[in-house]
């Protein structure tokens, strides 16, 4: 009787089992193929299972009525389905959108500082890039798309001389980004490496946000508010360093100074030019930052520079003197709802005063100033939206006493744009914008247009297309009594770019077409000039042959022809080199780091002739002696090759002061553990 009992129970409770398990089955595709080992399981439960090869699932659960069904997979939005029937289930799975903001679009850009971008360069990279002795202007001719001017050092960007390309910190215009020197003597870039934390070198095809630049732009964002107290030195046979941060609960103050004098150098090493007085600049800059408890910062920077240098040039005892002031200000932070708003001011003034400058005994007087405002309002819509509008202002003031040219210039530029950042499916995005630039009544307007294909992490295509516009120098501008329209310039750029882990390879073709360039006609400028760039740029950088080293290759080719300023005909520009090509490698031994660069450039064209073509081989050392001291040392142009960079009128081939140039430095950081936080900022 017992055994009955039992089996009775036993029977009922497999019955009431069988009745409470309910069979959730299915299949799981991304539309046209199976997807293998997606979780699926009841919400709120253990009940679950992976697909197999087929996309199959099948598993039991003893829910009743409704349950929630949840799909996950990696790379795919989740599924969820509430239902009282789960079975023999179809499920499509879509592929997970990116939100707008996690996308970079990298066409012809190269970013500096970010950590999810392959390519990558801080402040101690620019340091101890190949022959760029601290210079950020240096080290970004390391890229391709820029080209090898030497007699002056500037950027010089697909086929476009210096002054089409324009700085900007924190979003803010720098009038003069360059130090100064005299005629044919390369010049540095302003601005410490130390002072920013991003910085991303954009060759064509920017955004609405920035104008008065026709070929590209360099904008640099300074670093956010330092943890700690810093305080450093550095030192070298050129230059000079001590800097240093002091931190509050809130803010930051930070100050450097820098002193840069090549009388010693030029004592120890013999080089052609008769300098009656060495090159020296002193230099001083100062930063406040704080931040805001609604998560506001405000970040103010300040920075002067004096240079001093005289030349015996034939019959003349050239005498250089420039001043060099700059400042902005500026504010962001989001105000609710979506919005952040951006304000800011900079100011920036230069004077220049040279005695002998063209002749013995005149006298050049040059005063320049710049105010810039600007304020921006950026809304994110939704993960596929992102709006952004702005309005700046260009105050600008010019004076030049130079017998028998005398000028006092007045103008501004009012400018407004407006971007859209748009994903329009989920590996295909869309940016537009149009910038409107008025000055003296005449505006411009100027759409642009980015459309990115990012199918992976590691392939993404670009078709880039704008136009731009810059207002001439300053003195043309004069002469001509404000009556010169803008210039400007239509880009159209394909980018092709694969990324891995340890390889970045880059192909982009692009083509320029530039409309009203100043042109000298019957001793009258017009703005009839024109011209065309076209070329395509390669950049290869690898870490797979060895870990321990790192390549890279650049490659650029250009093809010019302009008519514009005191040309007869339309011809190759005389900075333009037709082959740009630069192989790099550096190799890490421990604490010891060795870089070697080879650079090349073919011949420029000039009414005596075309020169030779350029080639330098550099060689640079960098040793940590210990984790707050690192010592640097570079030779540039090891072969000694005597590289002539253009001709003058007189069919003189000009050459660099000494064919090669030795730098020593030494980094020491007195209260942190990095050597490379020796700086200020």
């Amino acid at each position: 009787m017992k055994h009955q009992v039992a089996h009775i129970i036993i029977m009922l409770l497999v019955a009431l089992s069988a009745k409470s398990q309910t069979t959730v089955s299915g299949v799981v595709t991304d539309g046209s193929e199976p997807l293998a080992g997606a979780n699926v399981f009841i919400v709120g439960t253990i009940d679950g299972c992976l697909t197999d090869s087929l996309g199959r699932f099948s598993f039991q659960t003893s829910t009743t009525g409704e349950a929630t069904l949840r799909v996950t997979y990696m790379g795919f939005d989740d599924y969820v389905l509430s239902s009282t029937q789960l079975s023999n289930l179809n499920i499509r799975m879509h592929e997970h959108a990116t939100a707008i903001d996690e996308i970079v679009v990298t066409a012809s850009t190269y970013s500096f500082g970010k950590s999810d971008n392959f390519k990558t360069m801080d402040a101690l990279d620019v340091v101890m890039s190949g022959n760029s002795c601290g210079d950020v202007v240096a080290a970004l001719q390391s890229l391709p798309g820029t080209q090898k001017v030497g007699e002056d050092g500037k950027l010089y960007v697909r086929g476009g001389e210096s002054e089409e390309c324009q700085t900007f910190v924190n979003g803010m215009h720098v009038l003069v980004p360059y130090s100064t020197n005299t005629e044919n003597n390369a010049v540095r870039g302003r601005f410490s490496p130390f002072l920013f934390k991003g910085i991303n070198f954009s060759l064509g095809g920017y955004s609405g946000e920035y104008g008065q630049a026709l070929s590209a732009v360099l904008p640099m964002e300074t670093t956010d508010m330092a943890t700690s107290d810093k305080f450093g030195v550095s030192a070298s046979l050129v230059d000079w360093n001590i800097g240093g941060t002091k931190v509050f609960t809130t803010s930051a103050l930070s100050f450097n100074a820098a002193l840069t004098s090549m009388g010693l150098y030029d004592r120890l090493f013999t080089q052609r030019q008769d300098f009656t007085r060495p090159y020296r600049k002193l230099s001083g800059e100062a930063q406040y930052k704080k931040e805001y408890s609604g998560h506001g910062v405000l970040k103010s920077y300040v920075g002067y520079d004096f240079t001093s240098v005289g030349q015996h040039i034939n019959d003349r005892h050239l005498s250089l003197q420039e001043h060099n002031i700059y400042a902005n200000l500026t504010y962001k932070a989001p105000i609710g709802r979506g919005y952040t708003l951006f304000a800011g001011i900079a100011s920036s003034t230069v004077f220049n005063h040279i005695d002998d400058a063209v002749t013995a005994g005149d006298h050049y007087r040059n005063f320049r100033n710049e105010v810039h405002l600007k304020t921006q309002l950026r809304k994110v819509c939704s993960d596929a939206l992102k709006l952004q509008f702005g309005i700046e202002d260009y105050v600008r003031n010019s004076t030049l006493r130079f017998a028998p040219y005398r000028y006092n210039l007045d103008y501004n530029i009012f400018a407004a744009h407006a971007d859209a950042q748009w994903r329009i499916v989920p590996k295909l995005f869309l940016n537009t914008s149009v910038r409107m630039e008025m000055m003296d009544r005449s505006c411009q307007l100027m759409p642009r247009a980015t459309l990115s294909y990012i199918p992976n992490k590691q392939w993404q295509f670009s078709l880039v297309a704008g136009q731009y516009s810059q207002t001439v120098e300053d003195d043309i501008l004069a002469q001509s009594n404000k009556s010169l329209q803008q210039s400007t310039a239509r880009h159209a750029i394909l980018s092709m770019q694969y990324k891995s882990a340890s390889s970045l390879l880059r192909i982009e073709p692009y083509y320029k077409r530039y409309s009203h360039l100043p042109l000298l006609h019957q001793g009258t400028y017009l703005s009839d000039g024109h011209g065309t760039s076209k070329g395509v740029d390669v950049y290869v950088e690898s870490r797979a042959f060895n870990s321990r080293l790192t390549t890279t290759i650049a490659y650029s080719f250009n093809d010019s022809e302009r008519l514009y300023m005191d040309y007869t005909e339309p011809c190759i520009p005389d900075f333009a080199s037709r082959h740009n090509l630069r192989v790099t490698a550096k190799y890490n031994l421990g604490k010891l780091f060795i870089g070697i660069a080879d650079s090349y450039a073919t011949g420029r064209h000039f009414a005596a002739g075309t020169t030779p073509h350029y080639n330098s081989l550099d060689l640079n050392l960098t040793y940590l002696l210990s984790p707050k001291v690192i010592i640097y040392s570079s030779l540039n142009n090891v072969l000694g090759r005597t590289n002539i960079f253009r001709y003058d009128a007189a069919g003189r081939g000009i050459t660099s002061s000494r064919d090669r140039f030795f730098y020593i430095g030494i980094f020491v950081s007195l209260k942190n553990n990095k050597a490379y936080d020796i700086s200020n900022f």
